[in-house]
């Protein structure tokens, strides 16, 4: 083996990531030694991993890497390619004796599939023990990996024993295993590293390769042609490929045993397959060692979306399955749980996941369901799912059930993740109506907890309001038949929405009042937000009264306009809209200044020239005890992105809205509110011109009549 075969490979890998989408990301590189002499073992769910492992594996070690890959796939070029890359057929009579030389002298690392093959289905566990299923049935993964690690460790430690008291038989040794220099073997040790490669999104379906292959090759086998259809569309509609590396198992620790020891220190010549008295006692360690890093490879599996639909899906006792439901589990699942459950994640499941119970807008729980439907695991009926329980009880054919049952596979993948398993199956007995309210105390406190959080981290003396204006709160009505998101502008806080929303409640209505990031602490605070911030927030509080409500209508002030006519857009679920002065225009001339100004401060940063930008301006709000003095530049940047977002979703608004303006608007200009209403896609709309000279037309004087005509609007959508 020589580098220039990783080189070689190296290419390949660099030529397949101009046709592939693929992203490989790497963990816990920092587990594997520095020294020693390392077997690594990796589960096997693709040809993938048998020419992708071996050249990171070198990249990060920069050792030559050698693996045991099966007999049957020495043939034609793909054979030839595993012959350069150093794989040894499992069928090689000198197999064994090349590993425990090579480990010995540390010239190579190895690389041992441990389930002995390609577990398709991802079944892995069987009555709570590992278990591999296969074409031809089930068996216990191989201790091959951990056999070869004892033996070679057993060499090392006979070697350093006798080196001194029996050179004769050292030297007998050495000469077996072809090593002229015994220090290097001396002072090594023997570890076995045990990896996890995790695939997602999982989707097999026919592409390019496939349509290429039935060209070039007559009569293509079926179980090749599923290989092509799951690996191929994996790697050309892009995957993530998570390689985690898990600690180090060292092997002279399992060899501290007497009977073991007596061998070790025997001075009689003993021949590599020579039986020795404390045989049975090395096997059952080797199972021991195999079990640890069964378990570990499976407990560095990366948790992603599909793990948990599937794993819900399969676990719900109900066959009717309720959507919003599913989706529900999915995000109390996705939550802070899964830090406390101590397992690894998808990166997709490290940002907030409220967009499960809103509108699901990167496509995840869509595209799900979308695979589950046309695999036949659900069927859709009046609005509910129904599971297809043979989807999980029959067996399929092992090379086909990629292609006909992934989402079985995906379900297999974390079957050995007991905690998640546990988990899981509680939050699947939990009747509807309480995860509801299981999901509003979460988001509440979410709420409060990152006001809190804010408020301290960005409190300025003499500045900052009262921890009261800030907070987010909820007025209770006395049906739950209709509820109310009601939104605050910008640079205000809840207080400034709150006497409409004790109006509302008065009516009977359910409101509550979400805070928008970066608002109610102080203008620092709202400096380093986005728009996407206030959206996130926005999604939090629709959540929070879709599960309180059976319909919900969601309005807000200014600012707070803007983001509920951005939510209707997006979510189906909303039954109706209303906006008060929305910020289509601002009448501000130093307004058109700002992205000259943002530009300005960016640059300024990058040149590390920090005393010379301009970063705020002053404020002169109508309601001083609620608003800040001082206005972010950075913020009026996102307000307009706001906007700007918004205007081209306008016309897929088709629910009930209500449009109010202040004819007198010192900082908005009534054309770009009427604007807004002229792009509405809703056939039932109304705008409302009230004659006053202010801005804040939901305080002080004649507000009242604003109230009423909001409360008017809702009314007429019972």
């Amino acid at each position: 083996m020589n580098p220039i075969a990783y080189r070689t490979t190296g290419l390949l890998i660099k030529t397949l990531s101009y046709l592939s989408k693929a992203r490989i990301n790497i963990h816990g590189k920092e587990n594997i030694p520095t020294h020693g002499s390392i077997i690594f073992v990796i589960n096997h769910f693709t040809r993938i991993e048998t020419f992708l492992m071996p050249y990171f594996i070198y990249r990060l070690t920069q050792i030559p890497v050698w693996s045991l890959a099966d007999d049957s796939l020495f043939k034609g070029a793909f054979g030839r390619y595993l012959d350069t890359v150093g794989a040894v057929s499992t069928k090689n009579p000198d197999r064994d004796q090349l590993m425990v030389k090579t480990l010995l002298t540390g010239e190579a690392h190895w690389i041992i599939f441990p389930e002995g093959g390609m577990v398709k289905s991802k079944k892995i566990i069987d009555k709570g023990r590992f278990m591999v299923f296969f074409a031809g049935g089930k068996r216990p993964p191989h201790t091959g990996a951990a056999t070869l690690a004892l033996r070679t460790e057993f060499y090392r430690k006979r070697l350093q024993a006798l080196h001194r008291s029996a050179p004769e038989e050292a030297a007998r040794i050495l000469n077996q295993f072809k090593i002229d220099d015994i220090e290097p073997v001396l002072n090594r040790k023997t570890l076995i590293v045990p990896v996890n490669l995790t695939y997602y999104p999982l989707r097999a379906r026919e592409n390019f390769l496939n349509h290429l292959a039935e060209r070039l090759v007559e009569n293509i086998p079926d179980r090749i042609r599923e290989e092509i259809m799951a690996e191929g569309a994996m790697l050309i509609s892009g995957v993530d490929i998570d390689m985690r590396f898990g600690q180090p198992i060292l092997i002279e620790e399992y060899l501290n045993v007497p009977e073991v020891t007596r061998d070790i220190m025997l001075p009689r010549r003993i021949g590599f397959d020579d039986p020795i008295s404390s045989r049975q006692t090395l096997r059952k360690i080797a199972r021991t060692i195999m079990m640890r890093y069964m378990r570990t490879i499976y407990y560095l599996t990366t948790v992603n979306p599909d793990h948990l639909f599937a794993s819900i899906i399969r676990l719900i006792p109900w066959r009717t399955v309720d959507p919003y439901a599913l989706r529900q589990r999915a995000y109390l699942a996705a939550t802070g749980n899964l830090l406390k459950l101590d397992i690894f994640y998808h990166q997709s499941l490290k940002h907030d996941q409220t967009h499960l119970l809103t509108d699901d807008r990167f496509n995840r729980f869509k595209n799900f369901i979308s695979l589950a439907l046309e695999k036949e695991v659900l069927k859709e009926k009046d609005g509910r799912f129904k599971k297809n329980m043979s989807k999980f009880s029959r067996s399929i054919d092992f090379h086909r059930v990629r292609v006909e049952n992934p989402v079985s596979v995906m379900a297999n993948e974390v079957e050995p993740l007991v905690h998640l398993q546990r988990y899981l199956r509680k939050l699947c007995l939990i009747p509807n109506f309480w995860l509801r309210r299981k999901i509003i105390k979460y988001l509440m406190n979410a709420d409060r907890k990152e006001f809190a959080e804010d408020y301290r981290t960005f409190y300025v003396d003499g500045e900052s309001k009262d921890k009261t204006v800030g907070r987010p709160f909820l007025v209770r009505g006395r049906s739950k038949r209709l509820g109310i998101l009601l939104i605050h502008g910008y640079m205000a806080a809840p207080r400034e929405v709150k006497a409409l929303a004790d109006y509302l409640g008065k009516q009977g209505f359910w409101v509550y009042v979400p805070r928008l990031r970066g608002h109610g602490t102080s203008p620092d605070d709202l400096a380093h937000r986005s728009y996407k911030d206030w959206i996130n927030s926005v999604d939090r509080g629709f959540a929070v009264i879709r599960n309180l409500c059976r319909d919900v209508v969601v309005g807000g002030f200014s600012t707070g306009a803007g983001l509920a006519l951005e939510l209707a857009a997006r979510v189906k679920e909303v039954a109706g809209v209303f906006g008060v002065c929305p910020p289509m225009r601002l009448h501000d001339l130093s307004a058109k200044l700002v992205p000259a100004v943002d530009a300005w401060n960016r640059l300024m940063k990058r040149v590390q020239l920090n005393g010379v930008k301009m970063e705020f301006v002053d404020n002169h709000p109508e309601n001083p005890d609620i608003n800040y003095t001082r206005n972010p530049i950075s913020g009026v940047r996102e307000l307009e992105r706001l906007m700007e977002v918004l205007e081209p979703k306008l016309p897929e608004i088709d629910i009930p809205a209500l449009i109010v303006q202040s004819s007198g608007d010192p900082i908005v200009d009534p054309k770009g509110s009427r604007r807004i209403f002229e792009l509405l896609g809703s056939k039932d709309k109304q705008y409302i011109l009230f004659h006053l000279q202010r801005h804040g037309i939901l305080l002080g004087e004649d507000s009242h009549a604003v109230h009423k005509a909001i409360g008017g609007f809702i009314e007429n959508l019972m």
